[in-house]
């Protein structure tokens, strides 16, 4: 999911379509959420860990 945002970050930054830039911020933002949340030991998503 990170790397998915990141992606989408610099499509829209170089094709300039402000939505991708936008879907790309919120996508690596919660991923980085689901990471620290599985890395303190919380059930994401009914998993004992995320990814």
């Amino acid at each position: 999911m990170i790397v998915l945002g990141i992606i989408l970050l610099v499509v829209g930054y170089v094709v300039g379509i402000s939505i991708l830039w936008t879907l790309g911020i919120i996508l690596v933002v919660l991923g980085i959420i689901l990471w620290i949340l599985g890395s303190v030991g919380h059930n994401v998503g009914g998993r004992r860990h995320y990814w």
